[in-house]
């Protein structure tokens, strides 16, 4: 086959030349893709600064903030919040604050991370019946000593005696014509000291220990020197009929507590100089009473073991003999 020429004056044809053109979005993307690193770098740094800083926490904190921890997260929000008493739900703070404080160097040495937990209060002991039975029988010889003493019957009238839960109480209490203290003093009037001396030795039959206190009106006092109140003045009241039970044969070593009460205990609160509201009582503590006195100033040398029953009720009735 031959082979065709182009003519001779005709140029060659050449093929067009295919442009393709792509059309760019976002610009401006490059640009801000080149410091996407440092935003992760944060991040992650931010992640690791917690972590360490939660390995610290932990290393740091005792084994009563961790168990108070489990116990937070093992209890639902509705527990939470309506719990029952001794629950973990119903704690009002189930993580305490605090552990130990490692900027003390020194080993074994920091600070507690919650208080110790307090030793649980010895329950009041109840009375015996035969400490109940000896106060009564002392209080019904008291009854038949102030009938038979002459020297005692005249004054019965200002004897008030009754038992209560805490022992037995005798009460002497002024009358409005015949008081037992001169006007702001604390010397006692030959017919009180009467009473107390007769009264004193009778207290010997039981082994129960004596609490004396003083008590005034409530009429301020102004006649002595300043600061001298009615608190002095019950106090050296009762400290005087202290003595007058010991010289009347009471063993001085069955006095618990002489105190001075002014007027916070009054017979009658209507009439703030009512003759009755002065007085001295003179309380037979039962041995329930003598021990919770004890235990309550911290002294743990008592004999406990004594049997306990059930508590005598308490007698708020007085009984005039």
């Amino acid at each position: 086959m031959s082979e065709r020429r182009s003519r001779p004056g005709q140029a060659e044809a050449v093929p067009a030349p295919v442009i393709v053109r792509r059309s760019k979005k976002g610009d401006d993307h490059g640009a801000h893709h080149g410091g996407a690193w440092k935003i992760a770098y944060a991040d992650f740094v931010t992640a690791m600064m917690a972590f360490f800083l939660l390995m610290w926490l932990l290393g740091s904190t005792s084994k009563f903030d961790k168990q108070g921890i489990e116990d937070y997260f093992n209890t639902p929000l509705s527990s939470l919040l309506g719990g029952q008493e001794g629950t973990a739900a119903a704690r009002p703070s189930v993580v305490q604050g605090g552990g130990r404080d490692i900027s003390d160097t020194r080993p074994g040495v920091g600070t507690k991370s919650q208080a110790e937990p307090t030793p649980p209060r010895a329950a009041t002991p109840a009375v015996t019946p035969a400490d109940a039975g000896k106060l009564q029988q002392l209080k019904a010889k008291l009854t038949a000593l102030i009938e038979q003493s002459p020297a005692l019957k005249a004054f019965k009238d200002q004897i008030r005696i009754s038992i209560t839960n805490e022992g037995l109480r005798i009460e002497i209490v002024d009358s409005q014509n015949r008081p037992m203290f001169a006007s702001g003093s604390s010397k006692l009037q030959p017919y009180a000291v009467t009473i107390l001396t007769q009264i004193g030795a009778a207290l010997n039959d039981v082994d129960n220990r004596i609490s004396i206190a003083g008590h005034t009106d409530a009429v301020p006092y102004i006649a002595g020197p300043d600061g001298y109140s009615n608190w002095e003045l019950s106090s050296e009241r009762a400290n005087a009929a202290r003595r007058s039970l010991v010289a009347g044969g009471m063993h001085g070593e069955k006095v618990l507590q002489v105190r001075g009460l002014a007027d916070v205990l009054p017979l009658n609160r209507q009439v703030v100089d009512e003759p009755t509201n002065r007085r001295i009582s003179i309380l037979v503590l039962n041995k329930a009473a003598e021990q919770a006195f004890f235990h309550d100033g911290g002294r743990t040398s008592l004999d406990d073991t004594s049997p306990v029953s059930a508590a005598l009720p308490a007698a708020t009735s007085r009984s005039t003999p």
